[in-house]
């Protein structure tokens, strides 16, 4: 096994680990809703501090249940994911591309220097087939 992959699997043991003990050990048991989110923990706060708070927004939409809440939050970090996923291979294929033309480039350059190339001037004044090869005035 060489560096990366004893690391890479260190990694997603600790992010295993990270998903399964607050489950095993029973973390959030003494809570109505156990694991609940940032949202919900912040309003249950404020309600207890201050009963007669009034919000100053009401969200534009709301979900008919907690499922279609939590299926559309899913769906915006999986569009995140995809865009940043695009951004960062985009970004890859590129230096790759600009490192392979570099590792090519000075051969190529050789080569196309080697290749003799003729230069084709033409005389527009005179129209097709006419005027002096000199030019205007010859």
């Amino acid at each position: 096994m060489n560096r990366n992959t004893k690391i890479n699997a260190l990694l997603l043991l600790v992010v295993a680990a990270l998903a399964v003990l607050p489950l095993a050990l029973g973390l959030g048991d003494h809570k109505e809703e156990p694991f609940a989110g940032a949202d919900a923990e912040a309003e249950t706060a404020i309600t207890e501090l201050q009963p007669d708070y009034e919000p100053w927004f009401s969200p534009l939409y709301e979900p008919p249940s907690g499922e279609i809440e939590s299926a559309l939050f899913a769906l915006q970090a999986a569009l995140g994911a995809g865009v940043l996923a695009y951004y960062f291979g985009l970004r890859r294929g590129r230096r790759q591309g600009a490192a392979r033309a570099g590792a090519a480039g000075p051969a190529d350059a050789d080569a196309s220097a080697a290749i003799p190339t003729a230069t084709v001037t033409a005389d527009h004044e005179g129209g097709p087939g006419g005027g002096s090869a000199g030019g205007p005035g010859a």
